[in-house]
């Protein structure tokens, strides 16, 4: 998801790195960059992994709750739908109202479902992304890299440190337990 300020930033960086290039084929020699695939992090690091486990054991219940009531919303409408032509009236109308009423119900707790997950998840994410952050900053100071990029367009094997991070990560949620 590239939003407008990191195209920007990204034009920067790439004219930067255009000017440094050009400023003579020693230089560029010399110039070390890495490249960091930041959805494979979020997706394949032990930390990140973790995070999804937390979420759905703290999740899975209202979940299936929701998957639950759905099934019987669903049941209800169909059995409606089958009695309604021998029902009277008033009664068809009651049940109709009753499962117009149900159905706000479970709306209303699917929407505040959805808002919990999300907060959840961007707190979680976050935790995630910082600690990512302080590993691409300790490969860069220990390795004297000049750029390290979380977002290119196209990016060569042999700048991608994305593994190197990964590991990284992996090791240190093993010291932390």
């Amino acid at each position: 998801m590239i939003t407008k300020p990191s195209k920007s930033l990204a034009a920067a960086l790439a004219l930067g790195l255009a000017a440094v290039l050009a400023a003579g084929a020693a230089h560029a020699q010399e110039l070390k960059i890495g490249y960091v695939n930041s959805e494979r992090v979020l997706r394949e690091a032990t930390p990140a992994k973790a995070a999804q486990a937390k979420l759905e054991a703290e999740f899975g219940k209202r979940e299936k709750e929701l998957a639950d009531m759905a099934n019987k919303l669903k049941a209800a409408g169909e059995k409606l739908d089958k009695d309604a032509p021998t029902l009277a009236e008033s009664e068809r109308n009651r049940r109709q109202r009753e499962l117009v009423e149900q159905n706000r119900d479970f709306d209303r707790k699917r929407r505040e479902f959805q808002e919990d997950l999300t907060q959840r998840k961007n707190e979680e994410l976050a935790s995630v992304v910082e600690r990512a952050n302080k590993v691409m900053k300790q490969i860069f100071d220990s390795e004297k890299y000049d750029l390290i990029i979380q977002e290119a367009v196209f990016a060569g094997p042999k700048i991608d440190i994305t593994d190197k991070v990964i590991k990284a990560l992996n090791a240190q949620s093993g010291n932390s337990k």
